[in-house]
């Protein structure tokens, strides 16, 4: 067969720029080889609805034996007794959650987009805000922390049935069992979505959701540094609260409803090449170098945020307690979208992003998110960060000098040289 060689190209032109730059998106990181290798492999073929031992095909009997590896290492990982590996994203694992939780009208109480939350917590313009009644809670604005008194306050008002915590763009950790206490008494129950700190949850520098929140989900990249996917976690099993039976009349535990969410809920067949991937994420998390990459994820977030700070910029909610922080740009007079497209000429990736209490629009916004997951895997340490702002400094400060951008590119370029990626490439 005829090799497709401008799709390889495109993928080879890919690489390139990943090693040329500097990739600050919180929300990427760089897999392993293996992890990759394990993604490119033949149980790309292999149909196989259903679970470990309950497939609707036949031939599962390797696939199953690779699911159940990924579902013993993540519960090892995070101390659980239920997890499920099988949503193709985090989207997908926060869907079957609220297919399990709710009926098509219920109240849901999350972060508002606009304070740092994510689409799947609400937003009109997302499934969660258009099958279920949203209503939210955001960040005290002297500080950029999290209102608990406002979610304390909604939770009674409006009497949501499921209440999610997590942010796409929360730099600070987060106080579970405060919110697991309100819950209680007006009786919800508790959805964190980890996906951007798990990994750091995974080695104990973060409050640990899974004792306080009935449910946990979770993307397996960013933090975590595996494939792009899902996973949906309890650390205790539970009796589910809408009485739903089985076919015998018993009531359904909520791992039987989760998984039914999972499938035939919300998805199809599995990726069993990506769960295969996910599984080799979690062997390497549970490795002792794992834990020396996030406490150097740690340190590099804290020397960046001192030569933030150092240089005048505006961190919402005055620094870090994890892997990314948000910078509100308008003491700078610069927009998040022309800092994102004028930073991308000099080879340095981030996202725009909106901070609490914008006042531009989602396309432009007044702030910028900035994450050490990518730069950390790469190899650099906290001695780094200050000529990483620098350089960022440099561009935002004179975003319209052709020649500023040029010469922040070339030294970024000549730096990332010895932080060789995938060299066996």
């Amino acid at each position: 067969m005829q090799r497709d060689t401008a799709l390889f190209n495109l993928i080879h032109e890919e690489l390139h720029r990943q090693r040329r730059g500097l990739e600050l998106i919180a929300s990427e990181n760089f897999t392993s080889l293996q992890v990759m290798e394990a993604m490119g492999n033949v149980m790309t073929n292999k149909y196989a609805e259903g679970y470990p031992g309950r497939r609707y095909y036949g031939g599962c009997e390797v696939v199953d034996q690779s699911e159940q590896l990924a579902i013993d290492r993540v519960k090892e990982i995070f101390n659980v007794t239920y997890a499920n590996v099988q949503p193709h994203s985090g989207a997908q694992a926060n869907a079957a959650v609220m297919l399990a939780l709710l009926q098509p009208g219920d109240t849901i109480l999350g972060l508002d987009l606009s304070m740092g939350g994510h689409l799947t917590h609400g937003s009109a313009v997302n499934f969660s805000g258009k099958l279920y009644k949203p209503t939210f809670y955001g960040v005290v604005p002297e500080t950029g922390l999290i209102d608990y008194t406002t979610l304390e306050q909604q939770a009674r008002t409006h009497k949501p049935k499921l209440i999610i915590c997590g942010a796409s763009a929360y730099s600070r950790d987060w106080d579970y069992k405060r919110i697991r206490a309100v819950a209680d008494e007006i009786g919800a129950l508790v959805l964190a979505d980890i996906s951007h700190p798990a990994g750091l949850i995974a080695k104990g520098h973060l409050n640990d959701p899974c004792e306080y929140c009935h449910i946990v989900t979770s993307t397996t990249h960013k933090t975590l540094r595996g494939p792009r996917g899902g996973i949906i976690m309890m650390r205790n099993d539970f009796e589910n609260p809408m009485g739903q039976t089985g076919p015998k009349g018993e009531i359904r535990m909520m791992s039987q409803l989760l998984d039914l969410a999972v499938f035939p809920g919300t998805q199809g067949g599995p990726l069993e090449h990506v769960i295969a991937a996910k599984a080799v994420a979690f062997f390497e998390i549970l490795q002792p170098e794992f834990r020396a990459y996030t406490e150097q994820m740690l340190k590099n977030t804290k020397a960046m945020e001192a030569a933030f700070l150092e240089k005048g910029y505006n961190i919402v909610s005055g620094g870090s307690d994890n892997h990314l922080l948000l910078l509100d740009l308008r003491n700078k007079n610069i927009s998040g979208k022309k800092a994102e497209n004028t930073l991308v000429k000099a080879d340095i990736t981030l996202n725009k992003n909106m901070v609490p209490f914008d006042d531009k629009s989602p396309f432009i916004t007044s702030g910028i998110r900035v994450g050490v997951p990518a730069i950390t895997t790469r190899g650099l340490q906290e001695v780094h960060m200050p000529l990483v702002v620098n350089w960022l400094d440099k561009v935002l400060m004179d975003p319209d000098n052709d020649a500023t951008i040029e010469k922040v590119k070339k030294e970024v370029n000549e730096f990332m040289l010895q932080f060789a990626l995938y060299p066996e490439m």
